[in-house]
């Protein structure tokens, strides 16, 4: 039981990674401090999808699995909890650039409303 709850636990915290990878330029709108921790994690997640590589989370979380007696899961934790809600069927390499390449584009538009912002000021 420990296992598996530690092994939800990284899922959590790898969840909630992606969505700061996704979405932490729009915290910078309220706090100024949020880039230097947003961008270094941006760059991550561009990385990862566009080399092709897994996070490290995922291995650990799929070690957990086991250890408590779960089946792992093969390839990355995008391609497994959240690829097939969006793309049912499956990561390709060139779904890879997209993503990496969308979450370059969302997150500059939210750069370019937090420098708009503070220019007003």
């Amino acid at each position: 039981m420990t296992w598996r709850l530690l092994a939800d636990a990284v899922l959590v915290l790898h969840l909630l990674f992606v969505a700061f990878a996704m979405l932490g330029g729009l915290l910078a709108l309220h706090w100024r401090w949020m880039p230097w921790l947003h961008l270094p994690a941006l760059a991550w997640g561009v990385t990862v999808e566009w080399t092709g590589g897994i996070c490290p989370l995922t291995p650990l979380e799929n070690a957990l699995r086991m250890a408590g007696g779960a089946a792992g899961y093969q390839g990355g934790f995008v391609e497994h909890y959240l690829l097939p809600l969006l793309y049912p069927t499956g990561l390709t390499r060139g779904v890879q650039w997209l993503l990496g390449g969308g979450l370059l584009l969302f997150n500059a538009v939210a750069y370019l409303l937090v420098w708009r912002h503070m220019r007003r000021r």
